[in-house]
C-alpha cells in the first residue's frame, strides 16, 4: 500500500480525537501516515494539491466525504484515486450502503486489507457532486427541519434524532410539488400531477440509516429513482412503516427506477444534497459518473 494521507476536520471534539488516535495507531502498525486538520475549503484544497499519489483517507462523516470529493473532482484529481474513510460522522450514511464498516478500528482494518472497489458519483449541471443521495420536496424539508433539530439536540448527545424529528414533523404537513422528472429522457412524472418527494440515490441510505433508495448501490453506475406522490391522511402511517423497513417501492403510490441521468424541472423546489440545502431552483440536472473512484472496502 502507499502511504496514507488522513484528512480531518479540526473542528472535531476530543470523542471523535480519541477514537481516531485509535485507529490511526492501527494505520501506523502499517506505514507512514501523514494527518492533515482542515477547517476551511481553501485549507482543503491546499492540502489535497500536496497529496501526491498518497491514499486519501476521510475521517468524518457524510459531510467530511463530500467536501474532500467534490475538491479532488473539481481539480480533476479524482479519476484513478483510491479513497478510504473512517466514519467519525453523526449518520455516517454513506458508509452505512457502501459497506463500510462503522466500528472506526475496523475500517481502519479495511483501509490497510480491504479492495478497492469503484463506486460512482453523481455530478449535476454546475458540476457540483453527490456521493450520496439528493432529494427534493419532503425529502429536502425534512432535511430542514432536522438540521436544525440535529444542531438542538447535538448539545445533548442525541444529534442523529435530527432527521427523524425532522421526517416527523414533515409528515403533519407534507410539501405537494408540481414537477416534470425524466429518467434518461423518459417522462416519470410530469408537471400536471403532484410529487411528494423525489429521491435520486447513489447511495441507500440518509438521515442516520432510512433506506430511502433501498435499490441503490454505488458500485452498479447507476441512479436509483425513488418518486412518490402525494398520500392521504390515513395512508402516511403505513407509508411510513414501509419506508422505515426499505419497503415503500411496493407502495403503489411510489415509482421506482433506475437511470443515468435525471432533471428535474418545474415550480420551484429545494434540494438536499449529501445533507446540504439549496434552493429554491426551477430545473436541475444530474448524471451518473461510473467508476469515479475507488473506495477501500473490506
Amino acid at each position: 500500500m502507499t502511504d496514507l494521507l488522513l484528512i480531518t476536520n479540526a473542528d472535531a471534539g476530543s470523542s471523535d480525537e480519541e477514537t481516531l488516535e485509535s485507529a490511526l495507531t492501527i494505520l501506523r502498525g502499517r506505514g507512514p501516515v501523514g494527518v492533515a486538520a482542515t477547517s476551511s475549503p481553501d485549507e482543503l484544497g491546499d492540502v489535497l494539491a500536496d497529496a501526491g499519489d498518497r491514499t486519501v483517507v476521510v475521517a468524518g462523516g457524510d459531510g467530511s466525504l463530500h467536501a474532500v470529493i467534490g475538491a479532488l473532482h473539481a481539480r480533476g484529481d479524482l479519476a484513478g484515486r483510491t479513497i478510504g474513510l473512517l466514519p467519525l460522522g453523526t449518520g455516517n450514511d454513506f458508509a452505512r450502503g457502501a459497506g463500510v464498516p462503522l466500528d472506526v478500528e475496523e475500517a481502519a482494518h479495511a483501509i490497510l486489507d480491504g479492495t478497492p472497489t469503484p463506486v460512482a458519483l453523481l455530478v449535476d449541471d454546475r458540476d457540483e457532486v453527490v456521493v450520496n443521495n439528493v432529494h427534493a420536496g419532503a425529502g429536502a424539508e425534512a432535511s430542514q427541519v432536522g438540521a436544525r433539530w440535529k444542531e438542538r439536540l447535538g448539545r445533548v448527545g442525541l444529534g442523529r434524532l435530527g432527521y427523524p424529528v425532522g421526517a416527523l414533523a414533515t409528515a403533519f404537513r407534507p410539501p405537494a410539488l408540481r414537477l416534470t422528472v425524466a429518467v434518461d429522457g423518459d417522462v416519470l412524472i410530469a408537471h400536471t400531477h403532484h410529487t411528494l418527494m423525489v429521491a435520486l440515490g447513489n447511495g441507500s441510505r440518509v438521515g442516520g440509516g432510512a433506506a430511502i433508495n433501498p435499490g441503490a448501490d454505488p458500485s452498479e453506475g447507476v441512479i436509483d429513482v425513488v418518486l412518490t406522490r402525494p398520500l392521504r391522511p390515513l395512508a402516511r402511517l403505513p407509508y411510513a412503516a414501509q419506508l422505515a423497513v426499505g419497503r415503500h417501492p411496493e407502495n403503489g403510490r411510489v415509482l421506482h427506477t433506475t437511470g443515468h441521468e435525471v432533471r428535474v424541472t418545474g415550480e420551484p423546489f429545494w434540494c438536499s444534497a449529501d445533507g446540504e440545502i439549496e434552493g429554491p431552483v426551477t430545473d436541475r440536472t444530474w448524471r451518473v459518473v461510473p467508476s469515479a473512484y475507488s473506495l477501500l472496502l473490506p
